[in-house]
């Protein structure tokens, strides 16, 4: 079976990133590490890179050096019910530096895009009726953080 798996690039905190994720995504679990050898250019045990899984999507991180960055062309979308979902995501995925963006986009302090997305709002946006359709659209652009009750109102006027 065919299978696409995001491959993540780190300076040096490969380690440190999975740890958080893992915090944030209850049913996250490393699936395998590969630690650098005695004479590698790093200390030995200093991890290289890994496998791990968050809500079922397969991962792999790599310390691979400074020489790339991560940029806002590549985001995860994290599909929610709620808006304690919303919250309890956004909050965790932008502490301890990471960054708002606007529309439900949010920087981590590792640099990486997501976007945290209650599904009413794809509902909303997809609406055959293009003005309610726009006006949940015009409400998201006045948005960081995506505020359901906001997009409900909208939505209704």
């Amino acid at each position: 079976m065919t299978t696409i798996t995001p491959y993540l690039w780190f300076d040096n905190n490969a380690e440190e990133a999975i740890e958080f994720y893992s915090r944030i995504f209850p049913d996250a679990k490393t699936t395998d590490e590969a630690r650098w050898p005695e004479g590698g250019p790093v200390p030995a045990g200093t991890l290289m890179n890994a496998s791990f899984e968050l809500a079922g999507q397969k991962f792999i991180v790599l310390n691979g050096g400074p020489a790339f960055t991560f940029t806002e062309a590549i985001s995860f979308l994290v599909s929610v019910e709620t808006q304690e979902e919303v919250d309890r995501y956004w909050n965790a995925l932008t502490a301890d530096g990471g960054e708002e963006s606007q529309c439900g986009w949010l920087k981590d302090k590792f640099g990486l895009s997501w976007q945290i997305v209650p599904t009413a709002l794809m509902r909303y946006l997809t609406d055959p009726d293009p003005v309610k359709a726009g006006r949940v659209g015009q409400a998201m652009m006045q948005m960081q953080k995506i505020v359901i009750a906001d997009l409900d109102a909208a939505y209704a006027a």
